[in-house]
C-alpha cells in the first residue's frame, strides 16, 4: 500500500512538473537598430498592455507608427527592412524571452535565423490572413 501510494505521489509530482517545463515564456520582441526597442509580446493574453494583440496597448494599434501592425510604419510595413513582414529583409526583430534567452527573428525572411517556435512561424506564414483579419485572430489571443 505504501508503495502505491509513493508511486502514485511521485507520478503526479513528474506530470506536474512536465506541464511547468510545457509552458512556454513570454516571447518578447525586438526590433531596430541594435535590436534594442520593445516591440511588444508574441504570445501575451490580448488583455496584457504589453501585448501585440492588445488593440488599445502601445504595442498592439494599427496606427501607431512604431507597431508590427502599421502597414505604414517601420516596423509594420512589408516594404521596411526592420519589420517582420519584409520577406528579403536581414533587419527583422529578434525573439528573447524575460531572460534573454533567444529564439531567433520574428521574419519572414526564412534564410535570416527565423524562429523555429511553431505559434509564432504560424503567424509569420499567415501574414496576409492575420493582417486582412487582425481583430478576429486578436480574439483568440
Amino acid at each position: 500500500m505504501y508503495r502505491l501510494r509513493a508511486l502514485s505521489t511521485l507520478l503526479l509530482l513528474l506530470a506536474g512538473s512536465a506541464s511547468a517545463l510545457a509552458q512556454e515564456p513570454e516571447y518578447l520582441l525586438y526590433g531596430g537598430k541594435g535590436q534594442n526597442t520593445f516591440l511588444g509580446c508574441l504570445n501575451c493574453s490580448r488583455f496584457d498592455n504589453t501585448s501585440i494583440w492588445n488593440k488599445l496597448g502601445p504595442h498592439g494599434s494599427e496606427f501607431d507608427n512604431a507597431t508590427i501592425w502599421s502597414k505604414t510604419g517601420v516596423y509594420g510595413s512589408p516594404y521596411q527592412t526592420l519589420s517582420p513582414w519584409n520577406r528579403n529583409s536581414f533587419e527583422g526583430p529578434v525573439v528573447r524571452d524575460k531572460d534573454g534567452n533567444s529564439y531567433g527573428k520574428f521574419t519572414r525572411n526564412q534564410f535570416d535565423d527565423q524562429t523555429k517556435v511553431e505559434s509564432l512561424l504560424w503567424i509569420l506564414e499567415n501574414y496576409d490572413y492575420v493582417i486582412s483579419n487582425l481583430n478576429e485572430v486578436r480574439l483568440r489571443h
